[in-house]
């Protein structure tokens, strides 16, 4: 008798998630092509690169400057006094830890860098979001899931990616609209 009525409430569970499920509309997003076809993602990854390049050639520049530092006290060291050998040793131990500073403060896990990167991020998820709200709204969709993570499988009439990159271009437009009047 338990056991019957245990399958029966499981059967009655099992047929409202389905008609739970069959009253709402499901899309996807594969961010991942967003992410590769999206211009904003580009151009800040490029700029990006370029401000870690500059850094990086900042921080080369100054490893390089460490080390012919380090030579000339090297080959000056044996006929020099001893207070001028602990004057650039301090000199030297100086240079290093304002490089190590150098170091954290622009690539670091809370640098500079890192910073300017979950900035950009930020604002450039945070269209996508809005754009992404904006094709629900407009498809009366109820959710909308990021194939890119972890759908094995999706009818590609419910792939919603895009009508989300048309939406986020319609941003660049009048973002590009907007600006010559700013100026």
């Amino acid at each position: 008798m338990i056991r019957h009525t245990i399958k029966t409430v499981s059967i009655a569970a099992m047929m409202m998630s389905a008609l739970l499920m069959a009253q709402n509309k499901i899309g996807f997003v594969q961010s991942d092509r967003i992410r590769a076809e999206y211009e904003e993602f580009k151009d800040a990854e490029a700029q990006l690169q370029l401000e870690y390049r500059q850094v990086n050639a900042q921080y080369n520049m100054m490893v390089v400057e460490l080390d012919s530092i380090k030579q000339a006290f090297e080959t000056q060291r044996l006929m020099s006094s001893p207070e001028w050998r602990k004057e650039k040793e301090a000199e030297l131990i100086a240079r290093e830890q304002t490089i190590q500073k150098f170091q954290v403060t622009m690539v670091g896990p809370e640098g500079e860098l890192y910073r300017r990167q979950a900035q950009l991020e930020f604002d450039i998820l945070s269209k996508v979001k809005r754009a992404v709200d904006k094709v629900a709204a407009t498809k009366s969709i109820d959710f909308i899931i990021d194939g890119s993570v972890a759908l094995l499988y999706g009818n590609p009439t419910h792939d919603l990616t895009d009508d989300v990159l048309f939406e986020l271009r319609k941003y660049n437009v009048s973002d590009s609209k907007d600006s010559p009047n700013e100026k």
